[in-house]
């Protein structure tokens, strides 16, 4: 027997990127989390604490907020791969890489009725996300886009019955009840030729719309429409993933006052809680390759 070393990264981590337009009376921003990991033949490193083919993390930092001013953020998308690229193509013994982007939204103060030029407040718990994995030099480029912390609540238009019951089953079947998420969804483009913001904006409100409108028979088949509706939308998308937390309701007994409660006082349980998690695909989705790698939460 001997041992080897396995597959290995390394990279820099969640740096915090804010990113002002300041060439006009009205401001921009733009506010990111961007995390880089390279590949490559870094045995060297592991084996015998040889770094002379690492490019430090320190490095990779540098660059990405070097970037934020020298190739500017547009879309997310975009800004990975150019990242991306850069590492791969420009770094000789790098042979792909990993860039995560996260965006966090901020939505513009209104003073007298009219937006302010340069004051903002951060909007939601919604953040975007794009994950770019790139495989050898010249090699697959690889989007996966998203959102997470999308948080939902219906409140009707949701069952759960006929479910299989063993010597342990209490939970009592509803043709009525309160369904809630925060919805973590990631999607992956057939290429990088896509209009990253409108097809973002498009699934995002075709999933809201289906959440809404599907009487639901169980979470499950809310998350399958969902993502049904947002492949029939979308022919730049291969699949899309979802994970979701079934954030669970319960009616609240107050009958020791004396009171009704016809479906109107919850309480909210926090944790345990179900967790869904499904893939919606094409039957001819291209191979994903290593695009899902190191991309948590998905079956």
């Amino acid at each position: 027997m001997s041992i080897v070393l396995g597959q290995n990264q390394y990279g820099k981590a969640e740096n915090r990127v804010v990113r002002i337009y300041r060439d006009r009376d009205r401001h921009e921003i733009r506010d990111l989390n961007v995390s880089t990991a390279l590949r490559g033949d870094f045995s060297d490193a592991h084996l015998v604490g040889d770094q002379a083919r690492v490019l430090p993390t320190d490095t990779q930092k540098q660059t990405v907020y070097a970037y934020a001013k020298e190739v500017g953020v547009g879309e997310i998308e975009d800004f990975a791969l150019a990242l991306g690229r850069h590492f791969v193509n420009d770094t000789e013994p790098v042979e792909g890489a990993r860039i995560e982007v996260e965006e966090y939204s901020w939505r513009r103060i209104e003073v007298d009725g009219r937006e302010h030029d340069h004051s903002w407040v951060r909007t939601g718990q919604e953040t975007r996300t794009t994950v770019l994995t790139i495989d050898g030099k010249g090699g697959a480029e690889s989007v996966v886009s998203g959102l997470k912390d999308l948080v939902l609540l219906k409140s009707t238009g949701s069952e759960f019955h006929g479910f299989l019951v063993d010597d342990y089953t209490t939970l009592t079947p509803t043709r009525d009840r309160i369904m809630a998420t925060s919805l973590l969804a990631r999607w992956r483009y057939v290429g990088t030729d896509v209009a990253w913001a409108d097809t973002y904006t498009r699934i995002r409100q075709i999933l809201l719309e289906k959440f809404a409108t599907v009487h639901s028979l169980a979470l499950q088949q809310s998350l399958y429409e969902m993502g049904k509706a947002a492949l029939e939308a979308c022919s730049e998308v291969a699949e899309i993933r979802f994970s979701a937390p079934n954030k669970h309701h319960f009616l609240y007994d107050l009958s020791p006052f004396g009171l009704e409660n016809p479906h109107e006082v919850f309480n909210v349980g926090d944790r345990p809680y179900g967790l869904i998690e499904a893939t919606v695909l094409r039957d001819d989705a291209p191979p994903a390759g290593r695009a899902w790698d190191t991309i948590p939460g998905f079956c």
